[in-house]
């Protein structure tokens, strides 16, 4: 069943004292609240457009958009923020066994604020890695390689390596705790800045990346407060500091869905968060972490973990539109909408070719709408498919593996569906509804849901929000998710 947010009918007695800004490549978003401690209540939201010259331009210019709304505020606000302009953070992720350190790096970076731009093992020549670390000039390196207590020789010969190529690179020491403490000091003998953290694969069956992700996070705001006027807006925030936007909407939805000491979340759920240039779905399953280790299976092919997140970078509604025209075809698209509006596959790629020119553009008449619903349909589509697991289609005796095995993330048994994403704030119900129905239909041989999950749709555009203050008053944003969502 479809669930409407059901927000407080005396917001307008209420002054905002709380306004989070989300500071995007395109737009910045600014929501108000009024919190008191125990009571979280939403009042309003503003946009405009980022002015990358001086990002407090444009939040300024969204908080305005609040106050031509009727909303009081009190003199002085607390401010908070997330951001997600300054692009990512380039990563090259150096280990033992290529797979292994591909799956850990992206598990690391993925909601930090970093992309992984290569990973490289001891398998390639020495003089491969140092050309990768010539040409990428990574920011970040993650040294990573060998479990505790396993094989060191792998993060020593890489960090002779970095040295070798005397990178300005900040380095993060992830790697076997025995070998710690010698590439650290290798870093500090060449000037390298390095961060040690625990050991990312500690154990064949887990990975552990909490240090880590605040280690690039750290650099991250670093890298932030450095540009687009980001320094002088951050002495504003009561934090001083801002959050990569995938990382707030990460806590959020961990939050929701594990919930707190002495107050329940709403157990599993998926998280789709549809953009303008990325589809991305998260799912968090509490129930994972009672598993034992060895029942996890080996980190090189198991989804196991309690949070999982996955992004397309070439499914969305504008920048990335021609992406999902591509990865399905202008019949499967054209298939998907009503003949009566649109005739012609040409009338869907025309249209296309504009959103992705004009990145803000808002449908102008049903057609136009139509077209973009069948792209929402399809971008989801993909992007769940992408991140559930499947059935084995065959035995496979090396991995041990029976046709019909259930084999990644099993999202079968979740229980709750919360949407995200422009296209969920301006739609109607029964659009949206329309929207979600559609991208679930034929799940085929994926490990989709099965047992009919509600569906929860995030009209504000508000886990953004909901994340950053959660850092703070967990509470608060917990009892307003459950309550002021009607989820329960």
């Amino acid at each position: 069943m479809l669930k409407k947010q059901n927000f407080d009918n005396n917001v307008q007695m209420m002054k905002a004292n709380t306004i989070v800004f989300d500071i995007g490549s395109t737009y910045t978003k600014a929501v108000a609240y009024h919190l008191i401690p125990g009571r979280l209540t939403y009042l309003g939201v503003g946009q405009a457009a980022t002015t990358l010259e001086d990002v407090a331009i444009g939040a300024q210019q969204a908080e305005e958009k609040i106050r031509h709304q009727g909303i009081a505020f009190v003199q002085m606000v607390n401010r908070y923020s997330s951001c997600s302009a300054a692009g990512g953070l380039r990563m090259v992720a150096m280990g033992y066994m290529p797979q292994v350190t591909a799956k850990a790096a992206k598990e690391v970076a993925m909601t930090a604020g970093a992309r992984v731009m290569e990973v490289i093992s001891v398998d390639e020549p020495p003089e491969y890695r140092e050309e990768v670390l010539h040409e990428i000039k990574p920011d970040i390196i993650l040294l990573a390689g060998g479990t505790d207590n396993g094989d060191e020789t792998s993060a020593l010969e890489n960090a002779k390596i970095i040295c070798k190529v005397k990178t300005k690179a900040m380095v993060i020491i992830a790697c076997n705790r025995n070998a710690q403490k010698k590439a650290a000091r290798l870093l500090d003998e060449a000037g390298i800045s390095n961060i040690r953290v625990p050991n990312i694969i500690p154990t064949i069956h887990e990975l552990n990346t909490k240090e880590a992700r605040e280690a690039i996070h750290g650099q991250f705001i670093n890298q932030i407060v450095n540009a687009r006027g980001v320094k002088k807006f951050c002495e504003t925030l009561n934090s001083k500091e801002v959050i990569p936007t995938p990382g707030a909407i990460l806590f959020a939805s961990e939050l929701l869905a594990k919930g707190l000491y002495g107050t329940e979340g709403i157990g599993s759920l998926m998280l789709i968060d549809i953009g303008g240039a990325t589809t991305d779905v998260h799912s968090a399953i509490p129930e994972l972490e009672e598993l034992k280790l060895e029942e996890r299976g080996l980190v090189i092919n198991n989804e196991k973990q309690f949070s999982y997140r996955t992004v397309e970078g070439n499914l969305g509604m504008r920048v990335s539109a021609n992406g999902v025209l591509q990865a399905v075809g202008v019949q499967t698209l054209l298939s998907l909408m009503d003949q009566s509006l649109v005739e012609a596959g040409e009338e869907i790629i025309d249209y296309i070719e504009k959103v992705e020119d004009m990145t803000t553009y808002i449908p102008q008449n049903e057609k136009e709408k139509n077209i973009d619903h069948a792209i929402a349909i399809c971008a989801i589509h993909l992007a769940i498919h992408r991140h559930a697991g499947i059935y084995a289609k065959g035995d496979d005796a090396i991995m041990g593996v029976m046709a019909g095995t259930a084999m990644g993330r099993d999202l079968r048994h979740i229980k709750n569906i919360v949407c995200a994403g422009g296209i969920m704030v301006n739609a109607t119900d029964e659009e949206k509804a329309k929207i979600i129905e559609g991208a679930f239909e034929n799940p085929g041989n994926s490990l989709l849901p099965i047992d009919h999950p509600r569906v929860v749709f995030d009209e504000h555009y508000l886990m953004f929000s909901l994340g950053v203050l959660s850092k703070w008053f967990p509470d608060e944003v917990l009892d307003f998710m459950l309550k002021d969502w009607n989820i329960y």
